[in-house]
Parts: structure tokens; C-alpha cells; sequence
């Protein structure tokens, strides 16, 4: 069965998208110890990439990695969310998803720190 809400066309859609995205951003930032961190981290390296950045194609990069971590991040509290939701116990294929959503984060992570080491260097 479909959502009610997927019919929805023109600005109601916008609307609706926009108040489901910033519920999603509360949401985690709320519940998420590692979003609210990687969010600190990057309201204090965005504004360093716009004054460290020598031009703006590197200003650009840089702040897309850090933003990059973001995105994997939320994506990762998602997978870990539904599998919790599905079922509390251990099982090889939960801890296989946890794991990938994490190493997904841990890759996010590095490519931001090579980004920024390239620019900076």
C-alpha cells in the first residue's frame, strides 16, 4: 500500500518534502550521539573551509566532504534504526548491515580528511 502522500504534486509536495527533511535533521540530531558530533564538527570546519579554502573550487571540496559525512551518516542512522525496528536480537545479517553502514561512515570520514589534507598541504 502506497502513502496517502505520494499523490501529492506542486508546492504541497515541496512543503510536505521540506517539513519531512528538517523532522528527519531534529530527529537525528536529537537521538543521533554521532550525527550531533559530526554536526559540531562541521559548524566549526565549514566556516574554517570558506576562510582557509585558496580558492573556490577548494572551498567548494572541502565543504562537500564535510557534508558528505553528514549525508552517510544519516543514512547510516536510518539502516540502524530500521534494523532495530525489525528485531532486537543478534543476528549475522543485522550486525552485517551495522558494520557496512559504519564503514561507510568511516570511509565518509577519511575522504574528508583527504580532501582537506590535499587543499591545505
Amino acid at each position: 500500500m502506497e502513502s496517502p502522500f505520494k499523490g501529492k504534486t506542486g508546492l504541497t509536495r515541496l512543503r510536505n518534502a521540506l517539513a519531512y527533511s528538517l523532522a528527519g535533521l531534529r530527529a537525528a540530531f536529537r537521538h543521533e550521539d554521532a550525527f550531533r558530533q559530526e554536526a559540531l564538527l562541521a559548524a566549526v570546519l565549514i566556516p574554517l573551509a570558506l576562510t582557509l579554502g585558496p580558492d573556490g573550487l577548494s572551498r567548494a571540496l572541502m565543504i562537500a566532504s564535510v557534508l558528505l559525512v553528514l549525508i552517510v551518516e544519516l543514512l547510516n542512522s536510518a539502516i540502524e534504526a530500521t534494523v532495530d525496528r525489525i528485531s532486537l536480537e543478534h543476528h549475522p545479517l543485522a550486525k552485517r548491515a551495522k558494520d557496512i553502514g559504519s564503514a561507510a561512515v568511516f570511509l565518509a570520514l577519511l575522504n574528508a580528511a583527504v580532501v582537506w589534507l590535499c587543499v591545505l598541504w
